[in-house]
């Protein structure tokens, strides 16, 4: 079991496990400094969905870093148990952890959110089988935060609105119909 830190916010410098799971890559530091920086640091009071959790660094984040709500979705149960066991040792309670698949969970839930992290196990086609169903749970003014193993120029309604890229990850800030 690897570790990662979180590096802002409330929980700043903690560290938190990361399961040994095939294809699982903790957003980098580096990439989260920025991703944040981007969000203007402070998601005080925000609804924060991580729908493929992982590590949960990203959840983690947002948590530490204000947000209201963090719902993290994650189908592994090595991934789960790290997860459970993240919230529980940083008393997270501000953290909802739900086991399940992205498509379903993004077809079924009637809940919404101000911010979505997307960062899925890469060449699995999970942002295309997504993307239709992601105006459902984002609020109008919402942000969609995308990792992937290639730029994107756009995902259905959703424009670029900062992008970057770091090794072999390709990240994306998004809004609903701005360039």
């Amino acid at each position: 079991m690897s570790r990662v830190r979180i590096v802002g916010g409330r929980w700043r410098s903690r560290l938190i496990d990361v399961a040994s799971v095939p294809g699982l890559r903790p957003t980098p530091d580096r990439v989260r400094e920025t991703l944040f920086n981007w969000l203007s640091q402070d998601l005080s009071g925000m609804r924060c969905l991580d729908l493929f959790a992982g590590s949960g660094v990203l959840g983690f984040e947002a948590a530490s870093r204000g947000a209201a709500e963090t719902l993290m979705l994650e189908r592994d149960p090595a991934a789960l148990s790290a997860l459970h066991k993240t919230a529980k040792t940083l008393l997270a309670t501000q953290v909802e952890i739900v086991r399940g698949d992205a498509v379903k969970f993004l077809q079924t839930t009637s809940r919404t959110f101000d911010v979505v992290f997307v960062d899925p196990p890469y060449k699995q086609g999970w942002i295309e089988r997504i993307a239709p169903w992601l105006d459902r749970v984002l609020q109008p003014e919402g942000w969609l935060y995308v990792e992937a193993e290639a730029a994107l120029a756009q995902l259905g309604e959703w424009r670029i609105y900062r992008q970057g890229h770091a090794g072999q990850v390709h990240f994306h800030l998004l809004r609903r119909g701005q360039e």
